[in-house]
């Protein structure tokens, strides 16, 4: 642990653990900082890999990060898979967006219609066609959007192979949380860890997630950065069930409106389909409520009426990290040495590739910024606590 790092990344979530690793690979010098790695928003999230199905109106260039994102799943996967000697359940049988009234059906078509105008591969299906491809989905279901390259992949198990290679790689991970950012003159110079401990690097990347902001600060985030520096970001609270099947209830990834509420169901490989998510604005925020998860199971029900005969494994919430554009932080802040990765609100996952290799080229001096995520493009917006 003695002298200086290239890098220290503080956080250990999806995003954090990929930027150390990428970090790593270069050559570089690298630790990790996290009390409880894969603990956060990763270890609720449910993996999906969908920039084609989660399309909206006015977000064309968040689409155009999930699809350049999305085309560098595969080999990402089979890189980490092959290092740490672990599966990561990534699956490719595209994602099927159904609706449930004939008002829901109107605005899927409208959808089809703009994700056809972007060039995106989808094929519409009616309430028939989607009963073929997933029989168990309810009579009343009026037809859907089929996104056959959308993906999905097990974050938690992503979060155990990262752990096995950087622990292959040589590289500490720190289960201690980074309790402040050091400098030197006018520049980030390394963190100190809750113990005491102080870590010297060159380069600081702050991937905390919904704790990257200012109001994360007073909740247990990095202190000591000068102010102005980090850009706004807010927790959404997503709330999520876990249910057990003996056998696959679901072959794809189920996206559904009911009644103007939007609801997704994901399948794993063991049997386990995850069920979410809530979207919530209560801060940080973190409890399990009754009436979130009746919600969930009253929309995925009117969907898929068998899944209420299913045991419930797991409820959980987490928190995402928003923008007030929704486009992730990316890339160097005002105060040199000191980078982020965070804001990634519901891609995370989808965008860790992306994240994770933009980070490592630049603070390795080789890679290219993305603009459309400068963290300074928000400059002289401060965010108060929530």
């Amino acid at each position: 642990m003695g002298g200086r790092f290239d890098a220290v990344v503080v956080g250990g979530g999806v995003v954090g653990l990929s930027t150390a690793w990428r970090l790593a690979g270069r050559g570089l010098r690298v630790a990790v900082a996290d009390p409880a790695p894969g603990s956060g928003a990763s270890h609720a999230a449910a993996g999906m890999l969908a920039p084609v199905s989660e399309v909206s109106y006015t977000e064309e260039p968040l689409l155009r990060l999930g699809l350049d994102s999305l085309a560098r799943w595969p080999a990402f996967a089979a890189e980490l898979s092959d290092e740490s000697g672990l599966g990561l359940d990534l699956r490719r049988d595209g994602t099927l967006d159904v609706a449930f009234g004939a008002d829901d059906l109107a605005l899927l078509g409208e959808l089809g219609a703009f994700m056809e105008k972007l060039g995106l591969r989808v094929e519409r299906l009616t309430g028939r066609e989607c009963r073929r491809i997933e029989p168990m989905l309810a009579p009343s279901v009026r037809g859907g959007l089929l996104a056959p390259e959308d993906s999905w992949v097990d974050p938690r198990r992503v979060v155990r192979a990262l752990l096995a290679a950087l622990d292959g790689r040589g590289v500490p991970v720190l289960r201690e949380r980074a309790a402040e950012l050091t400098a030197a003159g006018d520049r980030a110079a390394g963190v100190r860890l809750a113990d005491g401990r102080t870590l010297a690097a060159e380069h600081v990347v702050l991937a905390t997630g919904a704790w990257a902001g200012p109001g994360g600060v007073t909740r247990g985030g990095l202190a000591g950065v000068p102010p102005g520096v980090l850009p706004p970001v807010r927790p959404v609270k997503g709330q999520i069930m876990r249910l057990r099947s003996p056998e696959p209830l679901l072959g794809h990834c189920v996206r559904g409106t009911v009644h103007g509420s939007p609801v997704y169901l994901v399948p794993r490989g063991d049997g386990e389909l995850v069920l979410g998510a809530t979207q919530e604005e209560l801060a940080f925020d973190t409890r399990v409520t009754a009436g979130g998860l009746w919600e969930l199971l009253r929309d995925a029900r009117e969907l898929v009426p068998g899944i209420t005969e299913l045991e419930v494994a797991e409820t959980i919430a987490g928190l995402r990290p928003g923008t007030p554009d929704n486009l992730p932080l990316i890339g160097r802040t005002a105060l040199p040495g000191l980078l982020l990765a965070a804001g990634h609100h519901r891609g995370g996952v989808l965008l860790a590739p992306l994240t994770a290799e933009t980070v490592a080229g630049l603070v390795a001096g080789d890679g290219p910024a993305l603009p459309s995520c400068s963290p300074t493009r928000f400059e002289n917006v401060e965010e108060t606590a929530p």
